[in-house]
């Protein structure tokens, strides 16, 4: 989805105008003609807009006032000013009151342009940074992950109600799904948040030293043990421990860590006393740990104890609702930090994006992002910036034969099968190539159709519910 820019301006020449560059520059707009209805859109619909043009001079409520009841609501919201006025006095009153930025009217599309870029690029990394530093402050929570799938609420539903209680928890789910972030935040909500957050990759130990990595050891202990050494376990005292890929551990040491989940004690290697420990303890598997209970690669007694409250991750391609969402997370958050200017990704880039598989998950949809960002020369990631898909796709994509035409070709009405495609079909067909071929421009579109822009949001719209693919961000 286009990033939302709510204009709120009560001269209907200065709003076409500002419409009109606005809307070429790719973002979706909404409109209050005065202060007041702008503070009850803020009020009832706030979380969607990611930026206010605020003009200074508006009845009954100017645009200081208006700033000032929206601040509350959004605080992190990036509110540009316009006036007529261009007085120091009128600057300072509104930096004051927290604009991002100010300008006097008219402006030029390159100035909005960049007044807008600007702004939101300090939203993202001052957002970005303030997670950064709840996520190293063990302080991170639900509200910090991104996700709002069917799937993914039911695991953060459960998530929270484990996060309420020292309870082990184990959250399985394939690489790359997320299941660190989701212990992260099981800390940051419960009554160890702010306390330390240690993670162990059991899969990466060196199998000599595992006893003395998780445990620690004493000095002397063992050849080349020079001084005392503290285990994870120790670091953890108090927080919570997290240890990735919990299936990989040896036999001997899954009965230290049952010894350890009983008794809260550890015995650190070369040590005469054991020492006592206070740890949550939070484990993540891809494998099928029953499965190796079976095989008896895996002790049944430490089973039991560390899926007291099981969380399962789904993968990525079972939640396809968290593409869009992750995609304008990524987008931004690597278009600030990389200084680019890109603010939002093309109909047909998304298509392409929605249609794959992702194997490795949101991990594997980050780097493609990330890489796709980097080599991005415009306002808007296309298809061309995301060449190991296409290339991808351009072997499997036609396999099968399915009724819907590859994006980009001939409107075609014949089936597969030979049957008519219905005028439905057709017709969300032609808006899709439409979007695709003028970068999801909706006022383009709508017009070279010869509908109003609120009929192909409507149209859009509707074939979005009923499953239709790849309308795009614009359509949404």
């Amino acid at each position: 989805m286009a990033q939302r820019i709510l204009i709120v301006e009560d001269d209907p020449a200065q709003l076409r105008y500002l419409e009109e560059v606005i809307s070429a520059l790719g973002y979706e707009i909404e409109v209050a003609g005065n202060g007041e209805a702008a503070v009850e859109q803020m009020a009832q619909n706030g979380q969607d807009i990611d930026l206010v043009l605020l003009e200074f001079v508006l009845p009954e409520m100017d645009g200081v006032e208006v700033l000032e009841k929206i601040k509350p609501i959004r605080p992190d919201l990036p509110i540009i000013m316009l006036t007529m006025q261009g007085g120091v006095g009128t600057v300072v009153r509104a930096m004051r009151a927290g604009a991002a930025d100010f300008f006097v009217k008219p402006a030029s599309p390159e100035r909005l342009q960049v007044s807008i870029e600007n702004a939101l690029k300090v939203r993202t990394l001052t957002g970005e940074l303030s997670r950064m530093s709840r996520r190293l402050n063990g302080e991170m929570s639900f509200g910090d992950l991104v996700g709002n799938s069917t799937g993914m609420n039911a695991v953060f539903e459960l998530a929270e109600r484990g996060a309420k209680s020292d309870i082990p928890i184990l959250i399985k789910g394939e690489s790359g799904v997320g299941k660190e972030t989701i212990a992260r935040a099981i800390q940051g909500s419960g009554e160890r948040a702010g306390k330390a957050f240690i993670t162990v990759n059991c899969g990466a130990l060196p199998q000599n030293l595992v006893e003395s990595i998780l445990f620690g050891h004493e000095k002397g202990s063992f050849t080349g043990a020079t001084e005392r050494h503290v285990g994870k376990f120790q670091e953890a005292d108090g927080g919570t421990l997290f240890l990735d890929e919990v299936g990989e551990l040896t036999p001997d040491i899954q009965v230290k860590l049952l010894r350890v989940l009983q008794q809260g004690e550890i015995d650190p290697v070369g040590s005469t006393h054991p020492t006592t420990v206070s740890i949550r303890l939070i484990s993540a598997t891809n494998k099928n740990l029953l499965a190796l209970v079976q095989e008896e690669r895996f002790r049944e007694d430490l089973w039991y104890r560390l899926n007291v409250f099981p969380i399962t991750v789904p993968p990525l391609r079972d939640r396809p609702e968290d593409i869009v969402p992750l995609v304008e997370y990524f987008t931004a958050r690597f278009s600030a930090s990389k200084g680019k200017g890109v603010h939002g990704v093309s109909g047909a880039a998304m298509e392409l994006l929605n249609r794959y598989g992702w194997p490795g998950n949101v991990r594997q949809l980050e780097n493609a992002v990330y890489r796709a960002v980097v080599l991005c020369d415009g306002e808007l990631l296309e298809t061309s910036d995301f060449p190991k898909i296409v290339q991808q796709f351009g072997l499997t994509a036609d396999a099968g034969g399915g009724d819907e035409p590859p994006p980009g070709s001939a409107l075609r009405i014949i089936r597969a099968s030979g049957a008519l495609r219905t005028l439905k079909e057709v017709e969300d067909e032609m808006i899709r190539m439409a979007l695709e071929r003028r970068d999801g421009h909706m006022s383009n579109v709508a017009r070279e159709l010869g509908i109003s822009r609120s009929t192909l949001y409507r149209k859009c719209a509707r074939s979005k519910t009923q499953g239709a693919p790849g309308l795009g961000p614009h359509g949404s």
